[in-house]
């Protein structure tokens, strides 16, 4: 592919390019994402009414909170593919209008069945999304600046539950028109904003730099240039098939770290607010929605920390791998803590450090695959690791009922994140400063941002 010919701009320039950039894509995405996190995670609040009003046990609301990654897992990889086809324009808002449908049609369930029948078509629903928006600003952001993009679009997780919490619980304490419950409520008001933003997205997003009206020529050209030179600058980045790309060792090793880690990340997110209860000894809901917002503020406030660290040393797997151990040591910690400052307090250093693993491990595919396959193994790494989503919330159920106290969970995520950690450390990515060894990897053949070649 001819590279477009060069624009030159110095540091100044270019830094105000990028300010541009960030402040028409981030706040944005920012938003979607936020919407998204709280009509997947908002079950967690609902339980505090939803558990008894539908007879759900600890189990079965386990159950019902991880099948959303069943959905998930089967149609991630199908729906990225579809994105790549169609744009990403017109996918995320297709994706934002079924979603939100789906999480409104949660408000009107009357038996466990129609509950986990509704979370797995969610999670179907949702496919693609967010393995889609980490490719996205691949096409915007440069590999010095793409993990504090990412971090900044990431804040939305823990935003999301900042958000959910208070308003989760004020609408279930205080919303009970029409004789529908609290909970269902929650639902209905929490879904229709996806439905507003899914219209809304085909109007605001931007497929890639050349399109961008709201650039002048020269800084498309500049931009255009700068992503160009980059992806052809990689001489070790490998272009694979779909199907090589799922069988790709590499690849599949991230899967399983990503798999590890989610069982620990929403293992806690979705049961956190039931913790804080056992924790505190009978708060109300209300209460307890504020209390769970602030593990998230400091989390939020660690990734976007640590994730510009990585940008600045240009280091991916040690601020990949760090944060994993700190997490752990926190969540095992956490599981023998019986004041309710120490139990938040250990509960918040350990979403800190889940989060703050987040944007560097998602740049490591990139170090090694071009982009267009870097799209697919994340779609990969993406839909098989958040069925992790589906065996910490489980597992965390199956603990609470056998013990009647959720500590045995708490450890036994723990236990994961280590081993999380101890495959981050051990895992060879080429095109990082400390993994000299994998700079062998064979050469760019194809355009890095044609789509991936047939098997």
């Amino acid at each position: 592919m001819a590279i477009t010919p060069p624009v030159e701009v110095d540091r100044s320039e270019a830094a105000a390019m990028m300010r541009t950039v960030s402040r028409r894509i981030l706040p944005f995405l920012f938003v979607l994402y936020v919407v998204n996190y709280i009509d997947r995670a908002n079950i967690g609040f609902a339980a505090l009414q939803m558990n008894k009003e539908l007879g759900l046990s600890s189990q079965a609301f386990g159950l019902a909170a991880g099948l959303f990654f069943w959905g998930y897992f089967l149609f991630e990889v199908p729906s990225n593919i579809a994105l790549a086809r169609f744009g990403a324009r017109r996918w995320i808002a297709r994706i934002l209008v079924s979603w939100g449908i789906l999480a409104t049609f949660m408000a009107f369930v009357h038996t466990p069945m129609q509950l986990y029948v509704l979370r797995f078509l969610l999670g179907v629903a949702e496919a693609g999304f967010f393995p889609g928006i980490v490719v996205y600003l691949t096409y915007w952001f440069r590999k010095k600046e793409v993990a504090t993009a990412t971090a900044l679009f990431l804040t939305a997780i823990p935003a999301s539950y900042v958000l959910a919490a208070p308003i989760s619980t004020l609408i279930m304490g205080h919303v009970d028109w029409f004789g529908l419950s609290g909970w269902r409520w929650m639902f209905l008001l929490e879904g229709a904003p996806a439905v507003v933003l899914g219209i809304a997205c085909y109007f605001v997003l931007t497929e890639k730099p050349a399109n961008a009206k709201w650039l002048t020529e020269r800084q498309r050209r500049w931009l255009t240039t700068e992503l160009e030179q980059e992806q052809q600058g990689k001489p070790h980045a490998r272009k694979l098939g779909t199907l090589k790309v799922m069988a790709d060792p590499k690849v599949l090793l991230l899967a399983v770290i990503y798999f590890v880690y989610q069982a620990g990340s929403l293992g806690v997110g979705y049961w956190l607010p039931q913790i804080i209860d056992d924790f505190s000894g009978g708060l109300g809901a209300t209460a307890i929605g504020f209390v769970s917002a602030i593990p998230y503020v400091v989390a939020a406030v660690g990734m976007v920390w640590w994730s510009r660290r990585s940008d600045r040393r240009g280091e991916r797997k040690l601020h990949s791998a760090i944060p994993l151990a700190v997490a752990a040591v926190a969540l095992c910690a956490a599981g023998f803590a019986h004041s309710p400052v120490l139990g938040v307090a250990l509960i918040a250093v350990s979403l800190t450090g889940m989060y703050s693993f987040k944007s560097p491990f998602w740049a490591l595919p990139t170090l090694f695959l071009t982009r267009s396959t870097a799209a697919v193994a994340v779609a990969v790494v993406n839909s098989v690791g958040n069925l992790g989503g589906f065996f910490g919330p489980y597992a965390i159920g199956w603990a609470k009922d056998s013990t009647g106290s959720a500590t045995g969970g708490l450890l036994f995520l723990g236990g994961l994140t280590v081993l999380a950690f101890v495959l981050t450390v051990t895992i060879r990515i080429g095109g990082g400063r400390k993994d000299p060894a994998d700079r062998a990897a064979p050469p760019v053949t194809e355009a890095a941002d044609e789509p991936a070649s047939a098997p």
